[in-house]
């Protein structure tokens, strides 16, 4: 991929399998990895579980902006850490390698009283991999995202579609958005490094 703007790895809901997929793509790209703002358990990251699925030697692993302790949204967990998230702290890491930057829930999840993921989107000048995975209500959710995105002008890369199966939706999204799919990863009974490199050819990048 010679376009080494940043991918950002947004989902439509919070446990959706933004780290899964940032994981697969990490793998897939040799790329570098970063979550600017991780909320809950710092022992068990989503940086640390990105880490431990990864087999290549490339991938550089960035330390997050912003490492909070409580598993809410983030102004909510920087609140009660008594802290703030300003946006002028989040800088893009240096690296001549393709970054995987990985969201905090969906995009507007909000940061502070001001600005949401979204913002931050804007700010880094990244595209968006939208990650969907079908439930009652998935096509609002997933359409909803979408049109967020394009109100903030940001490219949108495609949708990866996680779990199982449901062509209705998956068709009428598509076709509503005319968005690119870039693929289907299966509901794996176990995901290590093994299943996480083979995964990389359910993405079409």
């Amino acid at each position: 991929m010679p376009d080494k703007q940043p991918i950002f790895i947004s989902g439509i809901d919070t446990g959706i399998g933004k780290t899964l997929v940032s994981a697969i793509l990490t793998e897939k790209l040799n790329a570098d990895y970063w979550k600017p703002i991780q909320s809950g358990d710092l022992d068990k990251s989503d940086t640390l579980k990105v880490k431990s699925l990864i087999s290549n030697k490339v991938t550089q692993f960035f330390p997050e902006a912003y490492a909070l302790t409580q598993p809410f949204s983030p102004h909510k967990s920087a609140a009660l850490d008594k802290v703030t998230i300003d946006l002028e702290n989040i800088v893009l890491p240096k690296t001549d390698n393709q970054l995987i930057i990985e969201g905090a829930g969906g995009l507007m999840v909000p940061l502070n009283d001001n600005f949401l993921i979204i913002d931050l989107i804007k700010q880094l000048n990244a595209r968006v991999i939208l990650v969907s995975k079908h439930y009652l209500g998935s096509i609002n959710h997933t359409l909803l995202s979408l049109h967020a995105l394009k109100k903030y002008g940001i490219p949108v890369m495609g949708i990866v579609f996680n779990g199982d199966k449901d062509i209705y939706s998956k068709s009428y999204i598509l076709d509503y958005s005319e968005v690119a799919d870039l693929g289907q990863i299966p509901e794996f009974t176990t995901i290590n490094k093994k299943t996480v490199k083979e995964a990389g050819k359910f993405i079409t990048l």
